[in-house]
């Protein structure tokens, strides 16, 4: 093996797949949009977005051997996610479609990279860009696939490192951003520039996070998305959307090459946890922080040593899923049924449910954070608007539950291996039970506050029962004929019935008025007389122990 692979290896076929969740934030306040897509197919003329048709439409010319082997991936549950029901019986009603909608914009079809200035760039094919909705949660997801062929090894590695930032963590002296691309340039089909990255524009990113207190998205990532806008963007779009992570991307790689086993153990670390390109001979961190390094990370399950041109081996880190195979491989490089085929497919499902569970609970995790930072104690109506909020959420993990979360999605091993992998990885699991916590707690308050206002309103009630039994015996003279005014006129009458109804009223209102210090007092009385009467059974109970012993 050379001392520096990186260097000299050329990756016969590449492909790179960014997913990138974000937050939709509520058209209006407080109200949940179970359908985010319909807001994207009202945007107008000039929206690039357009829905894309499912191939399990039943009309068989569409539906191909790849979406069969793809369908049985799963299990029937997780089928029913993806695809929907079947179409016997209501296939139009809205419980029988798949809740995921999926749309495509085609006008971007190259995307020119440069990796540091004086360098010339390199153009890679765009293979989609896509969204991903989900029914009833409030979360995108951005799908970016490229690729290229023939491409050295070293620009791989750049590639995955830097094309996936969101924003620039920080400036190099010679104003270009750290840790990210030069330049990204997305083409059109004639090859002409729709969009370019902003990176070194250090003042705008400034000036956002100054005024807004949240992070700037890159122009050539804002342009992606568009016509949705940033959730702090003055300017007007059909959603909004807001970060939900920090400013790396996940993402999926593929590496067809000549010898996979000629990757040193530093190269698939950089692979694998997306670290800075280095040498070959070097780890890019210490041996005691990568000790368990193949443990947790590698799926090692077709990796085969005595046959040095074929094996695949997977990395997966939660964050980043890495295939690298052997070009000689037949399996490894078809298209349609291969592993490249399954790594576009099979794979990329199972790494966007990964982590549109990651996103969905985020998301619920953030709301309820944005909904006590809104309650205000004094006011009523804040209040009221915070218990609705609060069940609101609390309905909607609910639902994810029993529609979205599971813990196994395929029988077969290595899928179900790989989702577990990187689950754990992600630590979702754990996530959700701080989720689920969280909004059972702020649940179970809610229901207790309820109760007590209820028990106090008892208490008043009898309270103001207590005094009105007492009021109405006062006032029973009334009708005992102790004033004998029967004969009187209508107007004594009158003035009769006023001089006692209202002191009556008042004594009343005064009760309900002071009902918690009147159920106080009327506690403490009982609390005396139950002292009294305990304190003069204690003495019987001495006087006749003392008789006893008289006798």
């Amino acid at each position: 093996m050379a001392e520096d692979t990186a260097s000299t290896m050329i990756v016969r076929h590449f492909r790179q797949i960014l997913l990138w969740p974000l937050q939709l934030t509520p058209v209006e306040d407080g109200v949940q949009s179970q359908k985010d897509w319909e807001l994207l197919e009202k945007a107008g003329a000039d929206n690039p977005w357009r829905e894309l048709s499912s191939e399990f439409t039943g009309e068989q010319s569409r539906f191909q051997k790849r979406h069969y082997n793809e369908f049985v991936t799963f299990l029937p549950h997780v089928q029913r996610f993806l695809y929907g029901e079947g179409l016997a019986g209501e296939s139009s009603a809205w419980h029988s479609q798949s809740p995921v909608r999926v749309f495509r914009r085609n006008d971007i079809a190259k995307a020119r990279v440069t990796y540091a200035r004086g360098e010339a760039p390199t153009t890679f094919s765009v293979g989609h860009v896509e969204l991903y909705f989900f029914f009833d949660i409030d979360v995108v997801l951005l799908a970016l696939e490229i690729h290229a062929d023939d491409v050295s090894f070293t620009r791989v590695q750049h590639t995955i490192y830097g094309l996936g930032r969101a924003y620039p963590l920080d400036w190099e002296p010679d104003g270009s951003a750290t840790h990210c691309l030069d330049r990204v340039d997305w083409l059109s089909a004639d090859e002409q520039v729709v969009a370019s990255s902003d990176y070194e524009k250090d003042e705008r990113y400034l000036a956002y996070v100054s005024r807004y207190r949240a992070a700037a998205v890159a122009s050539h990532l804002e342009f992606l998305l568009k016509p949705l806008v940033p959730h702090y963007s003055g300017e007007l779009g059909p959603m909004r959307y807001r970060h939900i992570e920090y400013h790396r991307m996940p993402l999926m790689a593929y590496l067809a090459v000549d010898d996979p086993h000629a990757l040193s153990r530093a190269d698939f670390v950089r692979l694998g946890l997306a670290a800075a390109p280095g040498p070959s001979h070097t780890l890019p961190y210490s041996r005691r922080h990568l000790l368990r390094f193949e443990q947790r990370y590698c799926y090692e399950r077709h990796w085969l040593n005595e046959a040095r041109d074929f094996g695949t081996r997977f990395v997966c880190s939660g964050r980043t899923l890495i295939v690298i195979g052997s070009v000689n491989d037949a399996s490894f490089v078809e298209r349609e049924t291969g592993m490249l085929g399954q790594f576009r497919h099979q794979y990329f499902l199972l790494f966007l449910i990964a982590h549109f569970h990651r996103a969905a609970l985020l998301m619920l995790s953030d709301r309820l954070v944005i909904t006590l930072n809104k309650l205000e104690i004094d006011n009523a109506d804040g209040v009221r608007q915070f218990k609705r909020a609060i069940r609101q959420i609390f309905e909607v993990f609910l639902r994810f539950t029993h529609r979205y979360w599971f813990h196994d999605v395929s029988d077969q091993a290595q899928a179900r291996d790989l989702f577990r992998m990187c689950t754990e990885n992600l630590d979702n699991e754990k996530l959700y039970n701080e989720v689920r916590e969280e909004i059972q707690d702020m649940s179970t308050y809610l229901d207790s506050d309820t109760l007590r206002r209820q028990s106090n309103s008892m208490v008043r009630l009898t309270v103001a029962t207590i005094f009105g039994m007492i009021l109405t015996v006062s006032t029973g003279f009334l009708g005992m004929n102790l004033i004998a005014e029967a004969d009187a006129s209508t107007s004594m009458k009158i003035a009769y019935f006023a001089l006692v109804t209202l002191p009556c009223g008042l004594l009343a209102l005064f009760a309900v008025g002071k009902s918690r210090r009147l159920s106080d007092f009327l506690d403490a009385l009982a609390d005396e007389r139950l002292a009294v009467r305990t304190k003069y059974i204690a003495l019987e109970n001495v006087f006749r122990k003392r008789t006893r012993t008289l006798r």
